[in-house]
């Protein structure tokens, strides 16, 4: 332990091993909130951006949380900006197919967009503790690592998530 308080991040070699070890995790955690891939890219990008021009300031140990709260306030300062480039995404989605009845093409677009309403009208902590265990296939113990709760905690948001999600699907 007393050896990663020596680890400095301005070292290459160890800002490679932050970069390696949380990059894809803090995509999707940011991903989940946002709901946009490039989005939640540049997001994280900005973020060990900031961690490189901080570094000298930033315990090695702390470099994770570091990072997890800067793309969250990122995240944050985006969300109007989110909101216009989310409601142009839904409006443009295709649905060109051709080898299916338009009946069934008509139901499954329904139920796609019930079910994208479900998830995303769940509230915020339960729709990301339930995306990052069913999607990203995280334990408990990670996710509330990730998100900063009790494991106790998890467990509640995704038994609400869950419940939520069985009665409307149940409607569907």
């Amino acid at each position: 332990m007393s050896k990663d308080l020596l680890k400095s991040v301005c070292e290459q070699k160890n800002f490679e091993e932050i970069f390696n070890k949380h990059s894809q995790t803090l995509r999707n955690y940011i991903y989940y909130k946002c709901g946009n891939t490039q989005q939640a890219e540049d997001i994280v990008q900005e973020s060990y951006i900031k961690l490189w021009d901080n570094c000298s300031k930033i315990i090695f140990e702390k470099a994770k949380s570091f990072l997890y709260t800067v793309a969250n306030n990122r995240f944050f300062n985006e969300v109007a900006h989110k909101k216009v480039v989310l409601e142009h995404q839904r409006r443009s989605i295709s649905t060109d197919k051709t080898n299916e009845t338009p009946q069934f093409i008509l139901e499954e677009e329904e139920f796609y967009q019930k079910l994208k309403k479900v998830i995303a009208d769940l509230p915020e902590k339960q729709r990301e503790v339930f995306l990052l265990s069913r999607i990203d296939k995280k334990k408990y113990a990670e996710i509330a690592e990730i998100v900063g709760v009790s494991v106790k905690a998890v467990e509640k948001r995704m038994s609400k998530a869950l419940l939520i999600i069985k009665e409307k699907i149940g409607k569907i």
